[in-house]
């Protein structure tokens, strides 16, 4: 069986409670990502970039760079 699920960490230390079914396994395997931290350093990332005004000045840039041939067609 597979059970995921996605801890606190609180000093350094990760505690998971296992599910009943579980009950007389004697070994089970552990993964620990920290993609979910990850994840949510990015989306933060992304909404200071939102208002930044050197990364909207290089948006624009690019959109104006483009907007001649937005119209073309293939």
């Amino acid at each position: 069986m597979t059970y995921k699920i996605i801890c606190d960490v609180v000093n350094n230390k990760v505690v998971v409670n296992l599910p009943s079914n579980f009950k007389n396994s004697k070994k089970v395997s552990v993964l620990v990502d920290d993609f979910v931290d990850l994840k949510t350093t990015k989306l933060e990332q992304m909404k200071l970039a939102a208002v930044d005004p050197l990364f909207i000045d290089d948006i624009i840039s690019i959109q104006s760079d483009f907007s001649s041939i937005d119209s073309e067609t293939i």
